[in-house]
Formats: structure tokens, C-alpha cells, sequence
């Protein structure tokens, strides 16, 4: 008996065949998306988009089932009635305007040209100016939810981005019956039912015990913003782990399953993850890859500067689930290498049989901490905890004519690490404890280096996922609990559930030098993060002017 979990990545979506007795993964394919990340111009056209844009072509996603189900069923030579259920997980938040029948609007000739009809990516973040008017709207209202998000809802959230599509795109907004979380749209395609998950409700569209934001505050935004969740939402939602419907006809022809095959509730990668690993109470889960999500349980509830959300339940029940992130990672390095490496270390790295990303950790993984001499901010995609901010920016200090590129790999690695420390301070100061760190992801599992930096810049130990696809794992466990063969995803975890059998610790006397290092993070972090210095901005505001834009 198997289920398959489809995790819905930045680049492509990977489907994962795993067997429900004891969570052995049996087959995987990988299908990268046709037009990838839309950041540059639309498909078909030469006409460029805003800076901060980021957005995808939701066929994209269907093309994924096409192409990884049947694949990983040929595979594993398993039967298609050997399959009890599917799950997806996806980026959050990504959303996307459509018809009242799901039609997205891009996939309509009058829409197509109109970026705002398009799917807009977790990374999209030219929302910035809705967002700043939805904090200091509920700050002049006295909005109390607003705690549960850390003090400030992000650009990438929900209502940042549909209310720059009514500002931007008044037609679109009008044309629009519906604004969905594309992870949403995903199911209901697959079972011909529209229901929005309590997951991405919670922590991405401001959603409380309570529900949502009352009407005033929405119409206190834009007139016509009022009714908007009435108008083009839903105000119920399905539980993680429950049965959203069966395969449709046309979805069992896409993938090669039955039709009626259980389909779980849409999830968030970052949250199916946590059971994957068999996370428990006080560890923090960190998913890293082109960003990375931090997801911890607690016991009780607490608000934390910069958080992402606290909802309870958001994550696996009984416990309050709260989310922190950081905007840029893995992107941060795939920039230096694609941007700034000199050809020489491209040259290095091939004839040493390595990636370049390989070689610089190899290179950078020779020093001693502080060897280097630099220190980074890790802002070169915003900052989304604690600041929640994406117009701050990257910063590099302490460079000279001797610096290196395998200098500036290890300092922006660090830099990274350094960010991930401000928010478990964060979380501990509220009285949320951290006792441990779990890392999923190609990230860690790939670079040694960066393990041990990050153990020692926290000092915590930590842990590998025991699968390198944890998420899709995560949602294949999920479609066990859909499809009734496990009562409850803690049922679940204990039989499917994974992680690797080594433990990083911290070296104390590497701490020690990272110690002094995070202490002037800090001071640069609160310098330009906090309006001290706000160049950053204005440089951003003087290259939007002089682009014309």
C-alpha cells in the first residue's frame, strides 16, 4: 500500500512514492516548471516587469502531475490501485486570481498580457507598499491579531498581494471571483472541490480562532477591499490530514491513478516537514533551500517580534505552530555564484570534479572562524524575521584587495546563520524555548560546512532530516492520514517518519569567535534594519526613479 506526496518547490515540483508500513521511499521524478520563475518579463512577451516581481504559470503545476505520477508509478512497477491517496505541499504564500470554475485569469486571452492575472510567487515583493498600509492600518485600529504576526504582516502574505492587484489592477481585481493560495487551486483542480487549507488561512491570510479581520478594517484599506473575503474567499476551512475529495476523472487521466483515489487537505512545505522528522515540543525545523522556513511547536501562546504567525494547530494538533523565516539563502548563494565568482574558480571547480558551490565550500571549509575578516547581512532578498522588511538589502563589510571569493562564500553562509540566531533569540526571549535544530533540505544535507557554522553560531546542536525530500515525505504522510490508514499525522510519524542517526555539536571555541562576530551583526542588523540608517531604501528609491519605473 502506497501514497504519493508532490512538494511544489520555487523551481519545480518533485513527486515521491512512499510505502504507507514504514515510510520507505520507493520511486521520485522531478518536473522543473516550463517558464520557471517569472521575474523578468511574461512568457511571449519582451515588455519588462517591476523590480520585486516574482511570479509562475499555474499549468505549470498541473504539467507536474503529469509528468512525475506516472513516472514514479513506471518506476516502481506499482499499480495504480496500489495507491491510497495523494498529498501536495507548496510554497506559501502563492496565490492567484481566477473564475468562479478555477480558470485561472492568465489562462484568459483579455488577462494574459495584465501581470497581475498571473500567479504571484511566495518571493514576490512588490506589495511592500500594501503591506506597510495594512500594519499601520491595524496599528490605528488597534487591530489585537496583529500580535499573532509578529507586529507587521510581510509583503509575501496574502492580502499584501491581492490588495496590490485592486490598486494596481482594479479590472483584474473585478474580473477576479475568486483569490486563491495556489496550493488551494491545486487541489481543486485534482478533485474538482475548492477548499482552502487552515494552514496557509492561518499563518499567510490573517486568519485567528476568530476568523478573519472584520469588514471595517478591510473597507479602511480600500472601499472596495471590504468584501473581499466574502466576495472572492472562503470563510471554512479544511483541517491538515483531512480528505479534501477523491481524483476527478480528468485528474486520474493526468496521473495514472484511480479516480476517486482520497486526496488530502493542501499543506505548506514547510509544515508537513515538522512530522517528516519527527519533530517534537522546543525544536526548531528549519527548511533550507532557496529561503528558509523555521517551524517550532510550543505549548502555550506567545507573541515574537517578526514572527511569521502563531496558529494553533497550524501545524500538528494540540500544540500552537509558529512560523519565522528568511528571505534569501540558498537564492543568496546561487546570486554570488552566478554573479560574482571569477571564471578561475568555475575553472577550479571542474577540474576538481565539483559544482562550484562544491569547490568554495571546500575552499572556504580550510579556514578559521574570523580568518576571513568580513561580515554580511543577509538581507539580499528582504528580510522577513524579525524585521519583516523586503527593502532592506544585502550588505558586505570588511572587504579588501585580498578578499576572495571563497571569503565572501563563507561570509554570506554565515550571515545566513547569524539571521537564523536573531530569531530563535527572539523566540526565547518571549519564553518559547529552542532546545535543538533539525535541518531539511538539499542545503545541509549537501554542505558540511555550512552544518557546523550554523551549530556553532547558535550553539545547538543539530540534525539532518532523515530523507532528502522531507516535504514530500511529509505529504505522503499526510495522504496515509487522508486515506484512513493512519488515524492522526503523530500516528503517522511514528512509523514513516525520518531523520538521520548524526549529530552536529557545537565547538566551543568556534562559538567563542562567533560570539564577538554576532555581536557586530547585531549592530549592523539594528543600524540599518531599525531606521537608523535607511539607505538602503533610498537607494532603492533612487534606482526605481531613475529607471523611470
Amino acid at each position: 500500500m502506497y501514497t504519493i506526496g508532490v512538494d511544489f518547490g520555487t523551481e519545480s515540483g518533485r513527486a515521491l512514492l512512499v510505502d504507507v508500513r514504514d515510510g520507505r521511499e520507493v520511486a521520485s521524478a522531478v518536473h522543473p516548471y516550463g517558464d520557471g520563475v517569472i521575474d523578468q518579463h511574461l512568457p511571449g512577451s519582451d515588455k519588462p516587469l517591476p523590480p520585486d516581481w516574482a511570479l509562475q504559470n499555474p499549468y505549470d503545476y498541473i504539467e507536474v502531475f503529469k509528468q512525475t505520477i506516472p513516472a514514479v508509478l513506471k518506476q516502481a512497477g506499482v499499480k495504480p490501485e496500489e495507491v491510497v491517496g495523494v498529498a501536495i505541499d507548496f510554497t506559501a504564500c502563492t496565490m492567484l486570481p481566477t473564475l468562479k470554475d478555477g480558470t485561472p485569469l492568465c489562462g484568459v486571452d483579455q488577462w494574459r498580457s495584465n501581470p497581475h492575472s498571473w500567479v504571484k510567487l511566495w518571493k514576490h515583493h512588490a506589495a511592500q507598499p500594501e503591506a506597510d498600509l495594512i500594519n499601520e492600518t491595524a496599528r490605528k485600529m488597534g487591530q489585537g491579531w496583529l500580535q499573532r504576526y509578529g507586529g507587521k504582516i510581510s509583503s509575501e502574505w496574502f492580502f499584501s498581494k491581492a490588495l496590490q492587484i485592486l490598486n494596481e489592477a482594479p479590472e483584474v481585481y473585478a474580473a477576479a471571483d475568486r483569490l486563491i493560495e495556489a496550493c488551494d487551486w491545486v487541489i481543486w483542480q485534482l478533485t474538482g472541490v475548492e477548499i482552502r487549507n487552515a494552514c496557509t488561512a492561518g499563518y499567510k491570510a490573517m486568519v485567528q480562532e476568530e476568523g478573519y479581520p472584520d469588514r471595517a478594517y478591510f473597507g479602511a484599506l480600500n472601499p472596495a477591499f471590504a468584501d473581499v473575503v466574502d466576495s472572492k474567499m472562503q470563510r471554512t476551512f479544511g483541517e491538515l490530514g483531512s480528505k479534501a475529495g477523491g481524483l476527478t476523472a480528468q485528474a486520474a487521466a493526468w496521473t495514472g491513478l484511480k479516480e476517486g483515489t482520497a486526496v488530502a487537505v493542501a499543506n505548506v512545505d514547510a509544515h508537513v516537514t515538522y512530522p517528516a522528522v519527527k519533530a517534537k515540543s522546543g525544536t526548531m525545523v528549519m527548511i533550507m533551500g532557496t529561503s528558509t522556513c523555521h517551524i517550532l511547536n510550543g505549548d502555550k501562546l506567545q507573541t515574537v517580534e517578526g514572527m511569521c504567525g502563531v496558529v494553533r494547530g497550524g501545524i500538528t494538533p494540540g500544540y500552537y505552530g509558529y512560523e519565522a523565516g528568511q528571505s534569501g539563502v540558498g537564492d543568496i548563494f546561487a546570486w554570488f555564484v552566478n554573479n560574482a565568482v571569477p571564471p578561475e574558480y568555475h575553472d577550479a571547480a571542474k577540474a576538481a570534479g565539483m559544482d562550484v558551490h562544491q569547490y568554495l565550500e571546500h575552499e572556504a571549509a580550510k579556514q578559521k572562524v574570523g580568518e576571513h575578516g568580513l561580515i554580511a547581512l543577509d538581507w539580499w532578498n528582504g528580510n522577513r524575521s524579525t524585521l519583516v522588511d523586503a527593502d532592506l538589502t544585502g550588505l558586505l563589510v570588511g572587504g579588501t584587495l585580498g578578499t576572495r571569493a571563497p571569503d565572501i562564500y563563507r561570509a554570506l553562509i554565515e550571515a545566513t546563520a547569524y539571521g537564523t540566531r536573531v530569531i530563535i533569540e527572539a523566540f526565547e526571549q518571549q519564553g518559547v524555548p529552542v532546545t535543538e535544530l533539525i535541518c531539511a533540505g538539499g542545503l545541509p544535507d549537501k554542505n558540511a560546512m555550512l552544518r557546523q557554522i550554523y551549530a556553532d553560531v547558535t550553539g545547538r546542536s543539530l540534525r539532518l532530516a532523515g530523507s532528502t525530500q522531507a516535504p514530500a515525505l511529509g505529504s505522503a504522510m499526510h495522504a496515509a492520514v487522508a486515506a484512513g490508514v493512519y488515524p492522526n499525522i503523530d500516528a503517522a510519524a511514528d512509523v514513516m517518519g525520518k531523520l538521520k542517526d548524526e549529530v552536529v555539536q557545537p565547538i566551543a571555541a568556534n562559538k567563542a569567535v562567533y560570539d564577538q562576530l554576532y555581536a557586530d551583526y547585531k549592530t549592523l542588523y539594528d543600524y540599518f534594519g531599525r531606521g537608523k540608517n535607511d539607505v538602503m531604501k533610498r537607494l532603492k528609491q533612487i534606482r526605481r526613479e531613475v529607471r523611470g519605473e
